[in-house]
């Protein structure tokens, strides 16, 4: 299940956070909750995603973009994710979620979801592809109209090789599942 009070709490203290411009971060704090967890006591991998959500979230309202998805008939549409876990969040444990527009090309956003304990060790790290789609035109945005559209002064940078490697697995995954 979805968690709404998450999510309310997020916009409700969106303003406290300032704008997101391309290049910010986003910094949620979350504690592990007993709905969090699987059956080894630590956050449930599904729920990596859904907290992932919230820092899209959190973006999305902070940026201005959900405004603006909602005003020209866009919707915000995921591509893909990839995800590694590299240390566990236990239950009760407080940790961070610093998520992030990292670039984008053409019509497709990279995002990046960290996961901070509190000793600023890393626990897992989320890599997201995702586009804004015109419904009305039934076409995929240009991310470079979307900036212009929400008034930032922003540019992107070349894709590094972790971005790079990311857009290629995605692409062969991609493909691989159209072909099904």
């Amino acid at each position: 299940m979805y968690v709404w009070g998450r999510l309310l709490k997020v916009a409700a203290t969106v303003g406290s956070r300032g704008p997101y411009v391309p290049g910010g971060e986003s910094r949620l704090s979350f504690r592990c909750l007993p709905t969090d967890i699987d059956p080894n006591l630590h956050l449930n991998n599904a729920r990596y995603l859904m907290l992932a959500d919230l820092g899209r979230m959190d973006i999305f309202l902070r940026s201005g973009l959900l405004g603006l998805v909602r005003r020209r008939n866009w919707a915000p549409m995921m591509g893909g994710v990839q995800s590694v876990f590299v240390r566990e969040i236990r239950l009760w444990k407080r940790f961070e979620v610093i998520s992030s527009i990292e670039t984008w090309s053409g019509t497709q956003v990279i995002g990046r979801h960290r996961f901070v304990l509190d000793n600023g060790e890393t626990a897992a790290l989320v890599m997201t592809t995702a586009g804004v789609y015109d419904r009305d035109a039934r076409r995929f945005v240009e991310i470079d109209e979307v900036i212009a559209a929400l008034g930032v002064k922003a540019r992107q940078r070349a894709p590094n090789e972790a971005e790079r490697i990311f857009m290629q697995s995605h692409a062969g995954l991609r493909t691989l599942a159209k072909g099904d």
